[in-house]
């Protein structure tokens, strides 16, 4: 028995000590931790804690000095501590919890000294003043610390005032002990509160930013991946060519040389190999659901078929017109198909956010590339709620980006939109017309 009771005290002082740890670290402690200003008010309430520690001030030094029999020196030297643990609370709300206990403690007891019967009932231990900044202090502490530490010094300062008022005493005073502790614990109350409801507030706009960037880069990696997945055909176009040449070449000399039929077997044997990654790339990539009106295993679109997507947009219900300048030839297949794609998004855009408007489409070929512009005159009544993912915007400007182009889009002539996209071409397109004997 004397053994578990041996290690029962063992356990119950392991216990005290580390509680005693956990009191010292959250409380004796001179860190700083600044009230912030208030969103819309700026530094008002840091105003009004200078002019509430001001007005704490005179009220203690008169309470003390008429009516507690202080000097008015320890009278002043209370006053300005417990006004100054106003506003040292500001910025250093722990020290200042504990100057303000201090000075309450040393002022009571020097009250306390002077306390004889039948004389004025003088408020005890905590004065009016007093207590108003003690409640400041708690409330400001409440506010920045975590709740825990909130509860440690309400506690402490209630185990204070029990032992100054109940187990000390005085004679012929109003007691305020039980007033004083049940005002700070709704001050601690309140300011944990507005903490929690601060800190719920920020966790929200952090976790609606980090979902927002989320959300941008999940819809700009499905765009690449659509891109990438067009691109692949333009890509397996020209390495099917490239085999087939390095097929056919040998045949088209008379008693080639060995070497000539090696090198162009290799070249046909890596085209081949290339073609079985991009295959393999294209299972990754490729979209569930293909675009509307198109079929997956369709081949990409050129501008030869612009014509149709502008009669297709015409019987939705929008006027559209087209218009081509400078001399139209072929250009390489990734800068027809972005084109394509452009005009196509930019004209679903103005059926979606601009009913009842007029688009204009006009396809400037110049000696470098290709500009495309797509205007609209604005919305002749309100759109509907749109559900699209916004890969619209970010889909041409990918495209543009991607050729080595640029893309601008915003408003044009009042109400209306526009989108400019320049599309660069870094070299002539070849004119060699593909093998005619099918297997292309």
């Amino acid at each position: 028995m004397s053994r578990l009771n041996r290690v029962t005290d063992k356990g119950a002082a392991g216990y005290v000590r580390r509680w005693l740890g956990v009191l010292r670290d959250d409380l004796w402690t001179w860190r700083a931790d600044p009230l912030p200003p208030s969103v819309w008010l700026r530094w008002v309430p840091h105003g009004f804690v200078c002019l509430a520690a001001f007005g704490v001030f005179l009220g203690d030094l008169n309470q003390l000095h008429d009516h507690g029999g202080l000097g008015p020196g320890l009278a002043l030297l209370i006053a300005l501590g417990q006004g100054g643990a106003m506003v040292l609370a500001l910025r250093r709300p722990i020290p200042a919890w504990w100057l303000s206990l201090t000075v309450t403690v040393v002022g009571a007891m020097a009250v306390r000294a002077r306390m004889a019967p039948g004389e004025y009932k003088f408020t005890w231990p905590w004065t009016s003043a007093g207590l108003i900044a003690h409640l400041f202090v708690l409330l400001l502490l409440a506010l920045r610390v975590r709740t825990r530490v909130s509860v440690e010094a309400l506690a402490l300062t209630g185990l204070v005032t029990y032992v100054v008022q109940g187990l000390m005493g005085g004679q012929n005073y109003q007691p305020t002990g039980h007033l004083a502790v049940t005002l700070f614990a709704v001050a601690v109350v309140l300011g944990s509160a507005l903490r929690g409801r601060r800190e719920a507030r920020a966790e929200l706009g952090r976790q609606t930013t980090l979902t927002a960037e989320e959300r941008a880069r999940r819809t700009l990696l499905e765009e690449r991946s659509r891109i990438a997945r067009e691109l692949h055909d333009v890509v397996a176009h020209h390495m099917s060519v490239i085999s087939i040449q390095a097929q056919v070449a040998p045949h088209l000399v008379q008693d080639p040389p060995d070497e000539l039929r090696e090198n162009l077997a290799g070249i046909r044997q890596n085209a081949v190999e290339a073609l079985t990654e991009l295959r393999r790339v294209l299972d990754v990539l490729r979209s569930e659901h293909p675009a509307p009106g198109e079929r997956a295993d369709a081949p990409q679109p050129t501008l030869d078929r612009l014509e149709p997507l502008v009669e297709n947009t015409r019987a939705a219900g929008l006027t559209v017109t087209t218009q081509i300048t400078g001399e139209r030839r072929p250009l390489p297949s990734g800068v027809e198909l972005s084109a394509y794609r452009i005009v196509q998004e930019a004209l679903s855009n103005v059926l979606r956010h601009a009913p009842g408007a007029t688009a204009h489409v006009t396809l400037a070929y110049e000696p470098r590339g290709l500009r495309v512009t797509v205007v609209d005159t604005g919305p002749a009544r309100e759109a509907p709620p749109s559900s699209g993912a916004g890969h619209g915007l970010l889909g041409m400007r990918e495209r543009a980006v991607m050729l080595g182009g640029r893309l601008t889009a915003g408003p044009w002539a009042g109400k209306g939109y526009k989108i400019d996209a320049y599309l660069p071409v870094s070299a002539p397109p070849t004119t060699d017309p593909p093998p005619q004997d099918g297997t292309a």
